[in-house]
């Protein structure tokens, strides 16, 4: 049924329309149980219980009574962080009666889509091709990486993929400069392990391992950072859009990229500053 295979999983009350909330009665337990999203029971004060009237049609016509079993959290989506989350499952016999149109009697025998798990996600390519070989005028995709929404988030990745490329060389040559004038400050002690004897490489040895020190530190300092603030800023976001959606997570694989991304960046800055200092005459560092 086509209504019916759009609200077949979630029914959104706002297609529904909830004509009356109250506490159920001894004498209706009979009525079929319905499950609410945690955000309607908590904007409109439903209780575990209650009995509620949802209705297929937006004038509320044909409404049945049903009792709430129970609340669920819905499934943190991304594409709908601002869509309505009062949405309400219903059992499929449930959703039947409501959702089918009175004037077709085969209403109820129609479906638009059928989701299909494999044991291998591997073969979902080779599965719609069967599929559509065995059932002429059935249309078979995976649904992942077919879709549009999956189309955005693939678009979504190159753009911030593209934003960090961009910030890591901008951020590089910042830190070049900061370099080149921190080694600048330090002609005078560069001169003077000069002219004790000590070569260009020991020189070298020592600013890299400096810098190595100097990057670790301040990747650990940004990765504790984060750690620390990643609580604080999922709390905020998922109480202003009222989700479970986790916005920040700091992954292993995200600190040790980060990790190795920053450590050799600061070593190079450094050892490239030292080097086109070094490459100045023992008197000209001494300023002699």
């Amino acid at each position: 049924m086509r209504r019916l295979a759009v609200v077949a999983l979630s029914f959104a009350i706002a297609a529904a329309t909830i004509l009356a909330a109250q506490d159920a009665a001894p004498g209706r337990a009979a009525f079929p149980g319905v499950l609410i999203s945690r955000q309607l029971a908590e904007d409109l004060g439903i209780k575990t219980g209650a009995s509620i009237r949802l209705s297929g049609e937006p004038s509320g016509a044909n409404a049945r009574e049903f009792r709430v079993a129970g609340t669920y959290e819905p499934t943190p989506d991304p594409m709908r962080i601002n869509a309505s989350k009062h949405e309400a499952r219903l059992h499929l016999p449930d959703m039947e009666s409501l959702a089918a149109d009175p004037n077709d009697p085969f209403s109820i025998e129609e479906v638009d889509a059928i989701n299909v798990a494999l044991v291998d996600p591997g073969d979902a390519r080779l599965f719609a091709r069967d599929v559509m070989a065995r059932v002429p005028g059935i249309l078979a995709r995976p649904a992942r990486g077919a879709s549009g929404e999956a189309r955005t988030f693939v678009v979504l990745e190159r753009f911030h993929l593209a934003i960090a490329v961009v910030t890591i060389l901008a951020s590089t040559v910042f830190l070049l400069a900061l370099s080149v004038m921190l080694v600048d400050e330090r002609r005078e002690t560069v001169g003077v392990l000069r002219l004790i004897g000590l070569t260009t490489r020991r020189i070298l040895v020592q600013v890299l391992l400096e810098g190595i020190l100097i990057a670790g530190a301040g990747a650990l300092f940004g990765l504790l950072l984060a750690l620390a603030s990643q609580g604080l800023i999922n709390q905020y976001f998922q109480w202003h859009y009222n989700t479970a959606l986790v916005f920040v997570r700091i992954t292993p694989d995200v600190a040790l990229r980060s990790a190795g991304l920053a450590v050799p960046l600061g070593a190079i800055a450094s050892v490239a500053a030292s080097w086109m200092l070094l490459r100045r005459s023992v008197l000209s560092l001494a300023r002699r």
